[in-house]
């Protein structure tokens, strides 16, 4: 999939779209039907077929002093987008100066003008441009003006009628519910990054570990859960990891700490991906290092059994 940032240097073979549009942090099951449901008319009309995101999200422009609450960061959603069948993904710089563009001009400039867009596809609730003015409605006004089509998709809503949502998703994440939270993202929530030097007390203590930092990671609840990581390579290893501060050793910093089975390879400045699977218990501080060792064990062995009830 190509990443395209400026219009400038959009192909001709990518003008002439239709598009999926919205900011699409966690690119659930709902936005995955729009991105679906303009690749369908993409299809039916033979046109590219791409997506319109924004970076960083508008939420951390207005809201900075927020905490961390991406599900995914800008480099993860990139990818998801991929794997849905998507030509091009056109990712515009969020700012105060671009969020005061009318959106009329948003339409007229970018939309028409930049990307010759044929048809947009967006959830019935988006809205864009200066005073969020910009809405499905606006969209099919202009649309028959400017000669393009809209189509403004439903939420989509799980079989207890509950809308999938990324709010709700982050609030499952945040309680320690992971299984719920797969639900409504369509897979595992994922912590993705570079394996970096810890303490290497773990490896004192018998079970290594990989660490990452969280960066604009959404904060799930601390404690230990059951995992399944992809290395670089697309290798799929089983374990236990901690997400929290390490009280036991005085840590301070929120990190995750994978200990992966089985498993002696150097991974220090390589992806991970980690898949948080099961929530087996919040974290706790012991009395001393024996103590802590005990229960990893424990952890481990609860880890391998709760990995073997989930498929591949």
């Amino acid at each position: 999939m190509r990443v395209i940032r400026h219009l400038r240097d959009l192909p001709p073979s990518l003008r002439g779209v239709a598009l999926a549009i919205g900011n699409f942090d966690g690119v659930h099951v709902g936005h995955q039907a729009v991105i679906a449901e303009a690749g369908r008319i993409a299809a039916s009309l033979s046109l590219p077929h791409l997506v319109v995101t924004f970076e960083p999200h508008p939420r951390a422009v207005f809201r900075p002093d927020d905490p961390p609450f991406r599900l995914t960061p800008r480099r993860a959603k990139l990818e998801l987008f991929a794997t849905l069948g998507v030509a091009a993904t056109v990712v515009f710089r969020f700012h105060r100066g671009f969020a005061a563009i009318a959106a009329e001009d948003f339409v007229r400039d970018m939309l028409v003008g930049g990307l010759g867009v044929r048809h947009i596809v967006v959830g019935d609730n988006f809205h864009f441009g200066r005073g969020r003015a910009g809405n499905p409605t606006m969209l099919i006004e202009h649309g028959a003006k400017l000669g393009f089509g809209v189509t403004a998709v439903a939420p989509a809503r799980d079989a207890a009628g509950e809308t999938y949502s990324s709010s709700r998703a982050r609030d499952l994440l945040r309680v320690g519910e992971p299984e719920a939270a797969a639900a409504i993202l369509g897979r595992p929530f994922a912590i993705f990054g570079h394996v970096r030097h810890g303490d290497h007390r773990g490896r004192l203590l018998g079970f290594p570990t990989a660490n990452l930092a969280l960066g604009d990671h959404l904060r799930p609840r601390v404690g230990v859960y059951a995992v399944r990581a992809r290395t670089e390579s697309g290798q799929v290893l089983d374990g236990v990891a901690n997400l929290g501060e390490r009280p036991t050793v005085g840590g301070r910093d929120v990190r995750l700490e994978a200990h992966l089975f089985d498993f002696a390879g150097d991974l220090y400045g390589r992806r991970l991906d980690v898949a948080l699977l099961r929530f087996i218990r919040p974290e706790q501080k012991f009395p001393d290092l024996e103590a802590l060792k005990r229960q990893i064990a424990a952890d481990s062995a609860a880890a391998r059994t709760l990995l073997g009830q989930v498929a591949p």
